[in-house]
């Protein structure tokens, strides 16, 4: 693909197509490298990213049961014991 470089300001740049930001799950920001005389734009990811609105479709859906149970069984806790060890 073939884009212009176009003034910014003072600067440079390039509009990306919205298809390519997508396909490349670019949001909000990028991380730059020049290696070889390339540019090399890669998206920065947060962690959980998504997770929220994975979240919502779960409890959507009634697939957001527990899976481990909420109480604590006891002789469990008494096989974890180092000191019995």
């Amino acid at each position: 693909m073939e884009l212009d470089v176009i003034k910014i300001g003072n600067s440079k740049g390039i509009r990306i197509p919205h298809t390519i930001l997508k396909q490349c799950g670019i949001e909000s920001k990028v991380q730059l490298e020049i290696r070889n005389n390339c540019l090399i734009i890669k998206p920065i990811k947060t962690p959980r990213q998504g997770w929220v609105e994975a979240f919502k479709l779960m409890h959507k859906e009634e697939d957001d049961s527990l899976l481990i149970s909420e109480e604590i069984d006891n002789e469990l806790l008494e096989d974890w014991d180092d000191s019995k060890h």
